[in-house]
């Protein structure tokens, strides 16, 4: 009796012994270095690392987007479908880019034409590999969006990237790489900066479509939350080199490296570390009724629109305090923040600081006297690239009377305390990373001496790591210092760690309120329980099936 022997799968994607080089100059000489992998049909492989480790270098290494000749493969091989894509000349590469593999950017804005229709850049896609008849493709578009879970194709067929939202732009970006049904996926930081609820529906969008089609998925990730959520692999790299592969729930449950028991450490729990307060300290900030509303396109030939950015909003902050404002985009959180700064003015309502009633205009900032600072999201886009650090924390105190000495040795106790060190001063903002950015940032504020400080989403964009240290950060000077302080975040888990009170906002209103373990252990909002139950946790209770080989 003969027995029919069973045929191995063979991987869609095989990546080995890969070496990428970086400039003469940089701070190595390899970006990537001897790294090999490998993504069998119908599985998802996520590569894991922060800023730096290389994983991204890999991804455009397979789809041919690295800027040589500065940086280039100088080893190893690039297996796709058993064919070595180092060989391959550049219209050979465009023949498989779209067709056969598909990517997905980390940021869609910038990889989307601002100035082209929806419609017309998926269309594209159709135009640069196959002949399609006009009606045929506009069905094939509308089909694409539908598929990705987007309402009313139709509209949105026609409409311009910047109409939509961060969570829809990104999935016109997978309906683009996935028109053509390719057997490869590269997803390279998909969700970073998305509400935990669109990240949410990015990952089940991509976990279905790759069931349905049985597509081959590598996802690049910092963040294990997202790991455990979708992969079926995970390979974690560190300063270009693998540290760690093997099966999911086997490297997420009994991590061998201390990279990846750092990462794994590294994630908010989004249970509150911070006890209910019963503190007499002075109020700080009192904001009573606050309503802010924006308008728009008011003219003859078009009908106005206004969005009621924040309704009846109310809430008292101690010294030493800390309130979470929650929400997703659009929620009117980031709002609710720039008025506080006197950034945005208000509509009517009340805000009270340290007693005193901030009226509109100059006087909100002459009142304040400075005493109130605002930590951006984008630490780069709120330093001037021509000033020396130095420069840029000790302007605001200088600006306020302060001498010049005296505000340079302000400047340098800060960046010692911000765990940057005195020789940061003479330095510029592109010299830094994103975490040392926030860094910096929040030194430039502190150096006004605030009573109270406003962060808007200051941890969104950063690596798991580098988020909690800047975390940590924020904690230890809010104890220094005794700050109050209103913390913005879409992030449930990062709210449990640094939040005493929690205000829960959607669509301009506060839909919950109350201390942090109670909105956390028992919401009474359907809404607030969908933003915790949206939040990617190790132990989720769609682990199995998602990490099922």
């Amino acid at each position: 009796m003969s027995v029919t022997a069973i045929k191995p799968v063979q991987p869609v994607l095989e990546v080995v012994d890969l070496s990428i080089c970086l400039p003469s100059g940089a701070d190595r000489a390899l970006a990537v270095e001897g790294a090999s992998l490998s993504v069998l049909p119908g599985q998802t492989l996520c590569v894991v690392g922060e800023s730096g480790s290389g994983k991204s270098m890999i991804a455009n290494s397979v789809m041919g987007l690295l800027p040589q000749p500065h940086v280039r493969p100088v080893g190893g091989k690039i297996l796709f479908e058993g064919i070595d894509l180092l060989t391959l000349t550049e219209p050979q590469m465009r023949e498989l880019r779209g067709r056969r593999i598909g990517m997905v950017f980390q940021e869609p804005m910038t990889a989307l034409n601002p100035v082209m229709r929806i419609g017309e850049q998926i269309g594209e896609v159709f135009d640069a590999h196959m002949n399609v008849p006009a009606d045929e493709k506009r069905k094939r578009i509308l089909a694409a969006l539908a598929d990705v879970g987007l309402p009313e194709p139709e509209l949105l067929v026609d409409a311009y990237p910047f109409r939509l939202s961060g969570g829809q732009r990104q999935r016109v970006m997978i309906a683009c790489a996935l028109i053509l049904e390719p057997v490869l996926l590269i997803c390279d930081e998909p969700t970073t900066a998305l509400d935990v609820t669109t990240q949410a529906q990015i990952l089940k969008l991509v976990r279905e479509l790759q069931q349905r089609r049985g597509t081959a998925v590598l996802f690049i990730t910092h963040d294990f939350g997202v790991v455990s959520e979708i992969a079926d692999h995970v390979v974690v790299m560190q300063t270009g080199k693998v540290v760690e592969a093997g099966p999911a729930r086997e490297v997420l449950q009994a991590p061998q490296h201390p990279y990846t028991r750092k990462l794994i450490d590294a994630i908010p729990t989004g249970t509150a570390t911070r006890g209910p307060s019963t503190s007499d300290a002075p109020y700080v900030l009192q904001v009573q009724e606050l309503c802010k509303t924006y308008r728009s396109g008011n003219g003859l030939f078009k009908r106005g629109r206004s969005v009621q950015a924040a309704k009846d909003i109310s809430f008292d902050l101690r010294r030493g305090e800390t309130l979470g404002v929650v929400g997703e985009s659009g929620s009117g959180k980031s709002s609710v923040g720039r008025c506080l700064v006197g950034l945005a003015p208000f509509d009517s309502g009340r805000i009270l600081f340290n007693g005193r009633n901030l009226t509109q205009g100059g006087n909100f900032r002459a009142a304040a006297e400075g005493k109130i600072q605002m930590v951006f999201q984008d630490p780069y886009a709120s330093l001037n690239p021509r000033h020396r650090v130095g420069a840029a924390i000790a302007g605001g105190p200088i600006a306020q009377g302060v001498s010049r000495s005296e505000a340079m040795a302000r400047t340098m106790a800060l960046l010692k305390l911000v765990g940057l060190g005195t020789d940061a001063a003479d330095r510029y903002p592109h010299e830094f990373s994103g975490g040392q950015r926030q860094r910096i940032g929040i030194a430039r504020a502190l150096a006004m001496q605030p009573s109270l400080l406003v962060a808007d989403e200051p941890v969104s964009a950063l690596d798991v790591s580098v988020q909690a240290q800047v975390l940590e950060l924020f904690a230890q000077v809010r104890e220094e210092f005794q700050l109050a302080m209103v913390f913005i975040t879409h992030d449930l888990r990062v709210a449990g760690q640094m939040c005493d009170h929690i205000a829960v906002m959607q669509r301009g209103v506060v839909v919950e309120y109350g201390e942090t373990a109670k909105v956390l252990g028992d919401p009474q909002h359907e809404y607030t329980r969908k933003l915790i139950e949206a939040v990617p946790r190790l132990s989720s209770p769609n682990e199995a099936p998602a990490l099922a080989a």
